[in-house]
């Protein structure tokens, strides 16, 4: 099931748009200002933004610019009373995906929602770079410089879920969801500590990672 953050602030409209995503099969929350629509994007695994460009607390163009800046890439489609060609080229070049313009149908934003969610869908390549470290899904292999580095079946499953999801903050509740047993509780020290294992694997300086970043407070993203 797909997650969906609206952030928008007439109420007739929220409703109108959850009503319609809920039907389509979505999972959707609601944020009524840019402020805290940043804070929630920032902070949950989204698979798309709905953004309203007129917003109280700080404006859509501000929340997309910001969330690109951070190394968000959740696929935004910005939400516009604005006609003229400009404002819109102006939220694309900040990082809106798409847009559409109000009033909008349902059947419209239903096939715009729907197309973009197939556009996001990771791809399945076998091979993954990032630095000098290539992850290869078909064979279960890490490797650094071209050379095989040895990992457990867990430090394999878990970067291979942090490339998945890659750009996305990870909670460790997310990731043990994701990666360990049912069966299993690991504390959150055992999480990290299989997360600094990778760093040492994969990070030209694991003091200072490039790739496995930990957002303080919330969990990890990885930026490759």
């Amino acid at each position: 099931m797909a997650r969906i953050l609206v952030v928008e602030d007439d109420a007739g409209i929220v409703l109108g748009l959850k009503n319609e995503l809920v039907m389509e099969g979505y999972e959707v929350e609601v944020a009524c200002d840019g402020k805290s629509g940043l804070e929630r994007a920032r902070g949950g695994a989204f698979d798309l933004i709905l953004l309203d460009i007129m917003l109280p607390r700080k404006d859509g163009y501000s929340v997309c610019r910001e969330l690109r800046q951070a190394g968000v890439r959740t696929p935004v489609l910005m939400l516009t009373a604005k006609a003229l060609e400009a404002e819109k080229v102006l939220g694309l070049e900040l990082g809106a995906d798409d847009y559409v313009t109000k009033p909008f149908s349902s059947l419209e934003l239903r096939a715009r929602v729907r197309a973009m969610l197939r556009r996001a869908v990771p791809d399945t390549q076998d091979i993954y770079r990032f630095g000098d470290v290539e992850l290869d899904m078909t064979r279960a292999e890490l490797r650094r410089g071209g050379k095989p580095v040895e990992t457990t079946t867990l430090e394999f499953k878990l970067l291979a879920t942090f490339v998945r999801k890659r750009g996305r903050i990870l909670t460790r509740e997310q990731l043990l969801e994701e990666v360990w047993r049912p069966d299993s509780s690991p504390t959150d020290r055992v999480i990290d500590n299989h997360i600094m294992n990778l760093r040492r694997k994969v990070e030209p300086d694991p003091q200072q990672p490039r790739f496995l970043i930990s957002v303080r407070g919330l969990g990890y993203r990885f930026d490759g």
